[in-house]
C-alpha cells in the first residue's frame, strides 16, 4: 500500500469519502473479543476501512447479507497443491467456493522431481488467483539420501528465493534426526530462514524427549500429531498446531481432546493432502470448521483456529479478521452451527464464489521447464525378472486404510532358473524406476495384500522423490505400464494382457494436471475402478495411493526404492529372501 492508498482508506474509514463496497445487514465475527456482532462493513482498494457510521456516505456498491454470519477468509496452514493432481489454477477453482481464501503450500513434490524450477513454476502458476498462495521453501530436497530424486537443493538454493515476499520461510523439517543432531547442512537451511526473518515449519515423527531439541531450532508449527498428548507437548515448547483433516489423515477429531480454552489460541487448521473428490464433496477448511463445532467447539473458536491464528503464526498481519486495515478477504456464512454453508467469498473486496460456484475464469499457465519429466532408461521387461537365491522371502504387506506396511514372510515359487513365478497366493511384484536422471535404476521387491492378479498398475506420483512405482505379476505388463506412462510425461495407468486399460496423464512434472477439477476426480475414480474390477485389486484399497506410499522410506515397517529394499527398523537396505 502506498501514501494515497493509505490516504484514501483513512478518507473512507473517517466518512469523507465514499467506500467502494458495503456490505450491510450481517452478523459480524470478531475474532479478536470472540463475539459476534450485528452491523456493516465498509470495503475500500480492497481493504476493511471499518464498521461506517450514520452519516457515512453511500457506498458505490452495497450488498444486503440478510442476516449471514460475516467471517474471515478461512486459511490453510500446510497443504501440498501436488496431492491434489491439480494445477494452482484448478486448486483455486475448487477451494475459493469452500471460503478458502489464503493457502500456505509447500512444494515439497514439484521440487522433488524439478529443483527450483518447480517453486518457480508453482510461484507463476498461481500468481494473480483469487486464492492467495505463499510458499514454504522445501527444506528436504532429496528428502532422504536412500532414493534418487530429481534434485539436491542447499542452503544457497534456499537463500536464492527466501527474500520472495511469497516465500514466507522454510517447509516441513522432516530431518528430525539432522535437526536433533545439529547436523551441519541442516543448520545452514535454518539459519537462512532465520536469517530473514521467516517461518520454519515443523515435521516431527521422534520419540517425546527429542522434542526440546527439535523445538531449539525456532520451529513454529507442527502437522505430525496424532494425539492430544502430542498436541500439548507441543504447544508446551511454544509450537502452533495443525490440526490436520483431508483426503489421506484424519487427525483432527484425536487432536481436539486436546484443546481447551487456554490452549485453541495455538491451533491451526490444514488439509496437508485433499484431493478434488474430496473437495467437491465434502470441502476443505470449511469441513474441518463444521467437524471441530460438531465435535463441541465453540464455532468462533473453531474459525478463529482457521482465520487469525494462522495469521498470527505465519506473520500475515494483513489477514485473518474482520478489522479496519486488514485485507477483504471474506465469506458469508449460512450460520455458526455444524450444518455451515458457504454462501459467498470474497477476496481483495471482490466477489469471487457464490453458491458453490466460482466466478473468476480460470488463468492457466504453461509448465514451462516442468513438464517431460520421464528420463527413464532401460525398463524392458526382463529388467523387472526377480531372481532370488532363496525361496523364503520378505514381503511388503499392506495394511488396509494405512500407509504403514508390515514386514512379512513368505514362501514363494521359484524356476529353474531362480526366477521368481506367481503361485496363486496374494503376492506381486513391485519396482520402483528411477525417473530422472536415467539411471535405469529399478529396486524390486514383493508385496502382499494388494490383490492384483493378471497384469499391472504403475504411477508416477510416488512420495517423496516420485519416480515410477509399477506392482504387478507380469514382467511384460510392467514394461507397457511404464512405457505408457513416459508416453504421457507422468500419470496412472493400468495394463492387462500387455495393453492399457485406462490412464489418466498428468503432464505437470508427472504429479498434476491442467484438466478441469470435476474431470480430474471422475478419472481418478474411473481408473480405480478399472483396476478393481479388471484387475481385482481388494475394494478397501485405494490401488493408487496406496502405491505412491510404498515408496517412503521414512514411514514404518518396510519400503521400497529405487535402490532396493528399505527396513526402517535396521535403517538399511536388505535382500528380499531371508535366508542368505
Amino acid at each position: 500500500m502506498d501514501k494515497n492508498q493509505l490516504k484514501h482508506l483513512i478518507e473512507v474509514a473517517s466518512g469523507r469519502a465514499p467506500a467502494d463496497l458495503c456490505i450491510t445487514n450481517c452478523n459480524i465475527l470478531d475474532v479478536f473479543n470472540k463475539e459476534v456482532f450485528q452491523g456493516e462493513v465498509y470495503i475500500a482498494d480492497g481493504m476493511f476501512a471499518g464498521f461506517g457510521g450514520p452519516f457515512f456516505p453511500e457506498a458505490y456498491k452495497t450488498v444486503d447479507a440478510n442476516g449471514a454470519y460475516m467471517a474471515p477468509g478461512f486459511i490453510d496452514s500446510h497443504l501440498h497443491i501436488e496431492s491434489s493432481h491439480l494445477s494452482p489454477a484448478e486448486y483455486s477453482r475448487l477451494v475459493i467456493p469452500c471460503g478458502t481464501t489464503t493457502v500456505v503450500a509447500d512444494p515439497h513434490e514439484i521440487v522433488n522431481v524439478c529443483g527450483v524450477d518447480g517453486l518457480d513454476y508453482m510461484l507463476k502458476a498461481s500468481e494473480g488467483l483469487p486464492l492467495s498462495v505463499f510458499l514454504q521453501f522445501p527444506s528436504c530436497v532429496p528428502a532422504t539420501p536412500f532414493e534418487n530424486a530429481g534434485a539436491k537443493l542447499t542452503a544457497t538454493d534456499i537463500a536464492s528465493r527466501i527474500d520472495n515476499p511469497r516465500v514466507l520461510g522454510l517447509g516441513e523439517l522432516m530431518d528430525f534426526v539432522g535437526v536433533c543432531n545439529a547436523d551441519d547442512a541442516v543448520l545452514e537451511k535454518i539459519m537462512v530462514a532465520k536469517n530473514a526473518k521467516k517461518v520454519i515449519d515443523g515435521h516431527y515423527l521422534g520419540l517425546l524427549h527429542g522434542l526440546d531439541a527439535y523445538s531449539c531450532a525456532g520451529i513454529a508449527n507442527d502437522h505430525e500429531c496424532a494425539t492430544a498428548e502430542d498436541l500439548r507437548a507441543r504447544i508446551r515448547r511454544g509450537m502452533y498446531v495443525l490440526l490436520r483433516q483431508g483426503t489421506v489423515c484424519h487427525d483432527l477429531l484425536n487432536l481436539l481432546e486436546g484443546v481447551d480454552s487456554k490452549n485453541a489460541e495455538r491451533c491451526l487448521m490444514c488439509t496437508d493432502d485433499c484431493q478434488a473428490k474430496t473437495m467437491l464433496e465434502i470441502g476443505h477448511i470449511d469441513n474441518n470448521i463444521r467437524m471441530a463445532i460438531a465435535a463441541g467447539v465453540d464455532p468462533i473458536v473453531a474459525i478463529s483456529m482457521a482465520t487469525i491464528n494462522a495469521a498470527t503464526c505465519f506473520g500475515l498481519s494483513d489477514r485473518g479478521a474482520i478489522a479496519p486495515g486488514r485485507r477483504a478477504d471474506f465469506v458469508l456464512l449460512s450460520s455458526l452451527d455444524k450444518d455451515m454453508k458457504v454462501l459467498d467469498v470474497y477476496t481483495a473486496g471482490s466477489h469471487v464464489a457464490s453458491s458453490k460456484k466460482y466466478l473468476v475464469q480460470t488463468q492457466h499457465v504453461s509448465p514451462e521447464n516442468v513438464s517431460g519429466k520421464m528420463n527413464i532408461k532401460d525398463y524392458e521387461a526382463k529388467r523387472f525378472a526377480l531372481k532370488l537365491k532363496s525361496e523364503n522371502v520378505r514381503t511388503m504387506k499392506i495394511l488396509p486404510g494405512s500407509v504403514v506396511t508390515a514386514m512379512s514372510q513368505a514362501k514363494v515359487q521359484l524356476d529353474e532358473n531362480g526366477i521368481w513365478h506367481r503361485n496363486g497366493d496374494d503376492i506381486v511384484k513391485i519396482s520402483v524406476v528411477e525417473r530422472h536422471h536415467g539411471t535405469g535404476n529399478i529396486g524390486i521387491g514383493l508385496l502382499e495384500g494388494f490383490g492384483l492378479k493378471g497384469g499391472a498398475v504403475a504411477t508416477s506420483v510416488a512420495h517423496d522423490s516420485h519416480n515410477v512405482i509399477v506392482a504387478g505379476d507380469s514382467d511384460k505388463d510392467m514394461e507397457v505400464a511404464v512405457g505408457e506412462l513416459v508416453r504421457l510425461g507422468g500419470g496412472m495407468v493400468v495394463v492387462k494382457d500387455g495393453k492399457v486399460l485406462e490412464s489418466v496423464q498428468h503432464e505437470i512434472a508427472g504429479l498434476m494436471t491442467d484438466l478441469p477439477g470435476e474431470v480430474v476426480a471422475q478419472k481418478l475414480a474411473s481408473i480405480q475402478k478399472t483396476a478393481r474390477e479388471k484387475l481385482g485389486i481388494h475394494d478397501d484399497i485405494d490401488p493408487f495411493m496406496t502405491l505412491c506410499f510404498m515408496s517412503l522410506p521414512v514411514i514404518p515397517e518396510i519400503k521400497i526404492t529405487d535402490m532396493g529394499l528399505f527396513d526402517l527398523a535396521k535403517f538399511g537396505f536388505v535382500p528380499v529372501e531371508l535366508d542368505i
